[in-house]
């Protein structure tokens, strides 16, 4: 079983991957095994208290039998290396137990999660971690029927995945309804619906705890709805839904001293896995928008140098030159406290306000400079896309075989913490047993020179690492220290 359990032990707290998977799913758009006319999704009912014996006795049994067969468990099966035996080139052993029989063999490896129907055409959202590096992914239905599926879309950024059933024949998947979850509030009731530990689908109740938490685990997109529905192992990937049994967020992640549940549950909002649901239904990738302006929270000390009664907002550090941002005449020092009217705490709760709108929109940020707060429109804009002449990847007889590579511009280098004006090519794939593998290059190793010749350029790059010579001088930044190292050709 699958599933991501964020441990605390004393003070520190640490991120562990217990197997299990938490899933929900968020789009509801009309697929071409759907009926042509679309159905106005559910109005919500008004938030109203228990205020008799007869209405606290209420059952979720409806909702729970609308919603159910729109969550799915998930079978990944991954082909795993089996540690080497110490003994494995070991003369005297190997004559005893023979040549190889000590040699490591791949080793099967199955974790369980959940997953949400997010299109009648049998497309399925669930989390990143629950399928990640899967040989073979199933998924049952409520009914126990099984369905092989292929993987569309892996987004480390979100940890969410989309899946979609190989041969679906004639079947219409029970899609489930995606509400907006920015309307949810502190204190409304949610259920959780998914498959903890492998013993079937299972239904727990509770209330939304907080909503906008980060710091919870280290992807692009932080900003969290809490839960003290009960979530466990076998129940990332699964729905959080609300008392209209539309969904609200997919089941990714808890606190935990011991693995299971006391309370702590997350789940990653359905305004934003409904993006990855449609990029998904549509079998295209994610294009999401670019700002072009590195941020940090403002602190106390922060607040009372600039004037602020509370501190809250993103500060901007660091424009991109000629990015979104500077065109729309941002600068460092201002200070973003909304988007469209919605308050921002932190640039994680910017970065995920500006991930949910459209490319091309144009949107509002409330901006305060020099102590006067005004509002700039700000086109949604895409990062530039990577030409061919940006990309380079090494073949042949050569030492940097196996070696693929991207120009560094300053989208790439604002994704990878590097200055706007960091010069070089970062290394994107490494393939397994290359020379260069054995060299020692890794994935996001910045090559700056070689043998005294800048690599300025991916041409630069190709040309210079294609050449067969005695000795390599390769001076490269990885982890943000610079070394130099002599390698034969």
């Amino acid at each position: 079983m699958s599933m991501r359990t964020l441990v605390l032990a004393g003070v520190a707290v640490a991120a562990l991957a217990i197997g299990g998977t938490l899933a929900f799913s968020p789009w509801n758009g009309p697929s071409q095994a759907q009926v042509a006319v679309a159905v106005a999704p559910p109005q919500p009912a008004p938030r109203v208290v228990p205020r008799s014996d007869e209405q606290v006795k209420l059952s979720f049994a409806p909702v729970v039998k609308a919603v159910s067969p729109s969550v799915v468990n998930v079978y990944a099966t991954r082909i795993e290396q089996a540690q080497a035996s110490p003994f494995a080139n070991d003369p005297f052993f190997s004559r005893f137990f023979g040549q190889g029989q000590l040699q490591t063999r791949p080793r099967e490896s199955r974790s369980l999660g959940s997953g949400v129907i997010v299109d009648a055409g049998g497309v399925i959202l669930t989390n990143r971690h629950v399928i990640e590096g899967a040989t073979d992914v199933r998924i049952a239905l409520s009914d126990g029927r099984e369905f092989a599926v292929d993987i569309v879309i892996e987004d480390a950024q979100t940890d969410l995945a989309v899946l979609r059933v190989r041969d679906p024949g004639s079947t219409n998947f029970p899609a489930i309804t995606f509400s907006d979850s920015d309307a949810l509030q502190v204190g409304d009731l949610v259920l959780a619906i998914g498959n903890p530990f492998g013993v079937g689908q299972t239904v727990t109740s509770g209330i939304v705890s907080a909503l906008a938490r980060t710091g919870v685990e280290s992807s692009d997109y932080e900003f969290f709805i809490q839960t003290d529905a009960a979530i466990n192992p076998g129940n990332s990937g699964g729905a959080l839904v609300d008392l209209d049994g539309r969904l609200v967020g997919i089941n990714t992640a808890i606190y935990s001293q011991t693995g299971g549940s006391v309370g702590i549950g997350f789940a990653i909002p359905a305004n934003m896995a409904r993006l990855v649901a449609d990029a998904g239904v549509k079998g295209g990738e994610i294009i999401r928008p670019w700002f072009g302006a590195k941020m940090q929270a403002v602190n106390s000390d922060i607040a009372a140098s600039l004037g602020m009664a509370a501190p809250h907002g993103a500060l901007i550090t660091e424009v991109a030159p000629d990015g979104p941002a500077a065109r729309a005449g941002f600068a460092s020092g201002d200070v973003i406290l909304a988007v469209d009217g919605t308050a921002v705490n932190d640039p994680s709760a910017f970065n995920f306000r500006l991930a949910t709108k459209p490319i091309g929109e144009t949107t509002v940020l409330s901006r305060q400079r020099s102590g006067v707060t005004e509002d700039v429109s700000l086109q949604v804009e895409a990062a530039p896309a990577v030409g061919d002449d940006a990309v380079a990847s090494i073949s042949g007889n050569s030492r940097f075989a196996g070696t693929s590579v991207r120009q560094i511009d300053a989208a790439l280098a604002e994704a990878k913490g590097l200055p706007y004006d960091a010069k070089g090519v970062i290394v994107t794939a490494v393939e397994p047993g290359s020379p260069a593998d054995q060299m020692g290059l890794r994935v996001d190793d910045v090559i700056l020179s070689l043998n005294d010749k800048p690599m300025d350029t991916a041409r630069a790059f190709a040309d210079t690492a294609s050449n067969r010579v005695r000795t390599w001088q390769i001076i490269l930044q990885r982890d943000g220290r610079v070394t130099r190292s002599i390698v034969s050709g």
